[in-house]
């Protein structure tokens, strides 16, 4: 990976976290309404994000269920109520969110010269708003729906290389998420990983994952 003379046939992307700004904090302040304080903020949200992981290991359902079912087990350890139609109200949310500053650019080159892929833990309804906003040309998107599984489970990863006709040696992939996609994918024989390190999770030894700030430092590295 450190050559730049290294030509995957696809780079393949996670997308909301990676790509496209997971700003769901405003959302979720919001749907509290000041039931915590600023001290409690933080450990609430690490365990929601921690549930929402949780949430998707299992059977496939909608995203906005899933959003809703995560809100609802994170408010009851913190002895909130419910609060009714949250699913919908941050899946309003993920539908407004729009590129990292520093996404459409790069990408748009890397597109000039790579097939890219997406494969995102939502539905197809999301990433049909959310993708025209990369400004780059895809080959393929595929979601948690099509695939009828989330990442981090194998099924996800599996659905990509049967649609593509493809083997693990063909892919770059890059996510900002290392439990979502660098370790399943590393378990299933993904050698060429990159995280994005945009700060979600710290950078797991024993996987060989190349870690980059940026877009623009992966593309120094794939020699554009």
């Amino acid at each position: 990976m450190a050559e730049t003379n290294f030509r995957p046939k696809y780079i393949s992307f996670d997308c909301y976290g990676t790509l496209i700004n997971f700003a769901i904090d405003s959302t979720t302040r919001r749907l509290l309404g000041g039931r915590l304080s600023e001290e409690q903020w933080p450990a609430f949200k690490a365990m929601f994000r921690g549930y929402r992981y949780d949430q998707v290991c299992g059977d496939y359902y909608p995203y906005e269920q899933v959003l809703q079912d995560s809100f609802d087990r994170v408010s009851k350890r913190w002895g909130l109520d419910p609060v009714e139609g949250a699913g919908a109200e941050f899946g309003e949310a993920v539908r407004s969110w729009v590129a990292h500053d520093d996404v459409p650019a790069p990408l748009k080159l890397m597109g000039e010269n790579f097939q890219l892929v997406i494969l995102s833990n939502a539905d197809d309804s999301f990433l049909d708003i959310s993708v025209p906003r990369l400004g780059a040309e895809f080959h393929a998107v595929y979601s948690a729906e099509q695939a009828g599984a989330y990442k981090p489970r194998y099924q996800a990863f599996e659905y990509m290389l049967d649609q593509l006709n493809a083997t693990p040696d063909d892919f770059l992939h890059v996510s900002s998420h290392t439990r979502y996609d660098p370790l399943p994918m590393h378990d299933m024989g993904f050698r060429n990983l990159v995280l994005l390190d945009r700060g979600y999770d710290p950078v797991p030894p024993g996987y060989g994952l190349v870690t980059v700030k940026s877009l623009d430092e992966l593309n120094t590295l794939l020699g554009l």
